[in-house]
């Protein structure tokens, strides 16, 4: 072989070994930091608004409160894990729930990941968006697949935590 094809050689196999290199710290990089957030899309007046009914609506009896929304909520009550009973006061701003402490809500648990879940004030109510975390995100005892609306007193469960949203 000429002295040519051998430097060639050498130095293939010199980028070859750096491009693994590159790979495997790329893969830890996003295990330990994870990947970011997605935003979800601002909420349209026109295709937020549910279609009207044309049939009259009958008066609730005397005594009766009409059903809440969970625009009503003003708080985060934790039902069952690590941090059973906590209440946090919710705003308008998102709440992002996660191991990371950079969450508004951290949760300690090996089926908790980095950046798991957010709610979000979306128009008029609460919604949840899993944030493809490895465990997934419950509402009621299904798993959340998309953003969701989450009605008052719902139990919500990532990892070993369940909370629900309450006035």
């Amino acid at each position: 072989m000429s002295e040519l094809t051998l430097l060639l050689l050498k130095f293939g196999f010199l980028l070859l070994l750096w491009a693994l290199v590159f790979a495997v710290v790329y893969a830890l990089r996003s295990d330990l930091f994870g990947d970011r957030p997605r935003r979800m899309p601002e909420p349209r007046a026109a295709a937020a608004a549910p279609p009207t009914d044309p049939r009259p609506v009958a008066a609730s009896p005397a005594g009766t409160a009409p059903a809440a929304t969970s625009a009503t909520a003003s708080r985060l009550v934790i039902t069952s894990g690590a941090k059973e009973g906590l209440e946090l006061p919710l705003g308008s701003e998102p709440l992002t729930i996660g191991r990371s402490s950079e969450s508004g809500l951290v949760i300690r648990d090996d089926y908790t990941s980095t950046h798991h879940a957010r709610l979000v004030l979306w128009g008029d109510e609460w919604v949840i968006q899993d944030l493809d975390s490895t465990n997934g995100t419950f509402l009621a005892g299904n798993r959340v697949n998309a953003p969701t609306p989450v009605p008052l007193n719902t139990p919500i469960k990532i990892g070993t935590t369940s909370f629900e949203l309450r006035r």
